[in-house]
C-alpha cells in the first residue's frame, strides 16, 4: 500500500495556476448542469491541482424514471432539443480547461509511477529476504513527497503500517541532540569548542578537562565505550563514572562509536538552556521543526501506533528506557516526520534563521575516517559517492573499533555537494537516512525488525542513484 503527498511549498496561487483553476471551474460547472460528470483515477479537486490523470472522460447522469411512456417520449425528445446546445458548450469547456490544466500534469504522474516502482523493487525483495513485517519509506525529490508503506506494524494484530506508524530510529536521535547543541550555540549558550567541565563542574579534575563538546558530538572524546556500562541506573552514578573514566586515547585521534558521548553533550546543551533535555526537545526543537508525530515519550493516545519491533529471531520487542537513552537512540517518529527532518537539512523548509543557522551548523565536517567525514554526529561523503565506499563507512569496523582520524583544521565548512547519511538500530527496529543537498534529494528507510545495515545502505543507494538517473532522462 502506498501513499503520496504533494509538496506543499508549491504555489498554488500563482496567476497562471489560477487561470488553470479557474477554467476547470467553469468545465465542471457545465457538465454538471447537464449531468455530465468526470471519471478520473482522482477527485476532481485533485486534477485540478495537477496531482490527478488528466485523461477525462465524461458520464451521463441517469434520467429521471417516467411513469407516463407517452409523456417520457415526449419529455426526452424536449430534454434533447435542451441539452444539446448545454453539451456542445460543456465540450467546449472541457476542451478549454484540458488544454489550461498544468502540462506536466502526465510527467507528475509518471514520475509519482517511476518513484513507486523503483522503491518497491528495491524494498520488496529486502522485507522477503530477512522476514521484515513491515517497512515505511519516505523519499523527497524533484521537490515532491512521496511515502510509501508496506506490511504490517505488527505480526499479531496484523495491523498494516500507515501514515501514523511510530518507529523506533535508534542511533538517527543523535542527529536530534546534536541538533540542539548546535541551537545552544547559536542562540549563544554554549561553544562547541569548550571543555566539558566547564558545564558540568563536578567532572572538574577528572580527564573531561580535555575533552570538548565537539569531541562529545564526533566520538573522538578519547574512548568512551559503547555503551552505558551496566550497572548504571541513575545520573548520579552515571557521573562518578565519568569521574573515574580514563581515556585509552588522547581525544580528537581516534573516532570510537559512543552512546554516553553523544548523551553527555545532550546534557551538557540542555544544562546550558536551564531546562531538562526531553522538555526542550519535545516543546521548543521538535514544535520549531513541525515535527508533530515525533515523541520520546510517547502520549497514551499514540500507543496504539507505536509498531511492534522484533528481534534477528523474531522475538517481539521494544525499546528499554535507560540512562542516556533519549540522547542516544530514545525517538520515536513516522516515515512522514522524519522526511520532514531531511527536508529541514536541505533547507527546503521555511524555518526560522536561529534554526536554520543551527541545522547547518551541523554538517560542519570536524574530522576524516577513510572516505567519510565526521560531522557533528551526521556522516557525509563527497557526492556523487560510490557504494563501497558508503558500505566502509557504515561498516561495522568503522561502528564498532577504534578508528584513527584525520582533524580539519580548520573545520570544513557545510557544503552542499555531499550525501549525508545516518544509520539508526534498536533491538527490533532499522532505519536509515540520506540526503544530497544539492540534489534536494532524501530518503528514509524505517523498519519494524533489526536487519543488517548494509542491507539498508545498498537499498537506498540503489533507489536514489536510480532515481537521479531517471531525473535525466
Amino acid at each position: 500500500m502506498s501513499r503520496f503527498d504533494r509538496n506543499e511549498t508549491l504555489n498554488p496561487c500563482s496567476k497562471q495556476q489560477g487561470i488553470r483553476e479557474l477554467a476547470f471551474v467553469h468545465a465542471t460547472v457545465a457538465l454538471r448542469r447537464v449531468g455530465v460528470g468526470f471519471r478520473t483515477k482522482q477527485d476532481a479537486p485533485k486534477a485540478a491541482e495537477g496531482g490527478g490523470s488528466r485523461a477525462i472522460r465524461l458520464y451521463a447522469g441517469k434520467q429521471p424514471m417516467q411513469r407516463n411512456p407517452r409523456a417520457g417520449e415526449e419529455s426526452n425528445r424536449r430534454n434533447n432539443r435542451m441539452i444539446r446546445p448545454k453539451i456542445k458548450s460543456a465540450a467546449i469547456a472541457v476542451l478549454c480547461a484540458s488544454v489550461l490544466l498544468p502540462a506536466n500534469s502526465h510527467a507528475a504522474g509518471d514520475r509519482r509511477a517511476v518513484v513507486e516502482r523503483v522503491v518497491a523493487q528495491a524494498i520488496r525483495p529486502v522485507m522477503a529476504r530477512y522476514g521484515v513485517p513491515g517497512m515505511a519509506v519516505g523519499i523527497v525529490t524533484n521537490g515532491q513527497n512521496y511515502v510509501y508503506d508496506y506490511g504490517v506494524a505488527s505480526k499479531a494484530t496484523r495491523r498494516p503500517v500507515s501514515s501514523n506508524t511510530l518507529f523506533e530510529v535508534g542511533s538517527i536521535s543523535k542527529t536530534f541532540t546534536a541538533t540542539l547543541a548546535s541551537y545552544a550555540q547559536v542562540s549563544g549558550k554554549l561553544s562547541l569548542s569548550d571543555f566539558a567541565t566547564r558545564y558540568l563542574p563536578s567532572l572538574r579534575g577528572s580527564s573531561f578537562e580535555r575533552v570538548s563538546l565537539v569531541n562529545l558530538g564526533t566520538h573522538t572524546s578519547g574512548g568512551l565505550p559503547l555503551q552505558v556500562p551496566g550497572g548504571i541506573a541513575n545520573n548520579n552514578q552515571l557521573m562518578a563514572y565519568f569521574q573515574h573514566w580514563n581515556p585509552a586515547y588522547t581525544p580528537g585521534t581516534y573516532r570510537t562509536y559512543s552512546n554516553p558521548g553523544i548523551g553527555m553533550l545532550g546534557m551538557i546543551a540542555a544544562r546550558s538552556m536551564n531546562e531538562d533535555f526531553v522538555t526542550l526537545m519535545q516543546r521548543k526543537l521538535l514544535p520549531k521543526l513541525g515535527m508533530q508525530h515525533t515523541f520520546l515519550d510517547i502520549p497514551n493516545a499514540q500507543m496504539e501506533n507505536y509498531a511492534q519491533g522484533y528481534t534477528t529471531n523474531d522475538t517481539p520487542v521494544r525499546m528499554t528506557p535507560g540512562v542516556l537513552a533519549s540522547e542516544a537512540y530514545g525517538i520515536r517518529t513516522t516515515a512522514g516526520d522524519l522526511l520532514r527532518f531531511v527536508e529541514a537539512n536541505m533547507a527546503i523548509l521555511d524555518l526560522d534563521e536561529t534554526l536554520k543557522r543551527a541545522i547547518s551548523g551541523t554538517h560542519t565536517g570536524y574530522y576524516r575516517v577513510g572516505a567519510m567525514t565526521q560531522d557533528l554526529v551526521w556522516e557525509q561523503y563527497h557526492y556523487p559517492v560510490g557504494l563501497a565506499e558508503l558500505l566502509a563507512g557504515n561498516s561495522a569496523k568503522v561502528i564498532l573499533e577504534a578508528n584513527p582520524v584525520t582533524k580539519l583544521d580548520p573545520p570544513l565548512r557545510p557544503r552542499d555537494d555531499v550525501l549525508i547519511n545516518k544509520t539508526g538500530t534498536t533491538n527490533g527496529f532499522a532505519a536509515y537516512v540520506a540526503f544530497v543537498p544539492e540534489k534536494r534529494t532524501g530518503i528514509v528507510l524505517l523498519a519494524n525488525k533489526s536487519y543488517p545495515i548494509d542491507a539498508r545502505v545498498t537499498a537506498a543507494y540503489e533507489i536514489l542513484t536510480r532515481l537521479d538517473d531517471a531525473s535525466k532522462n
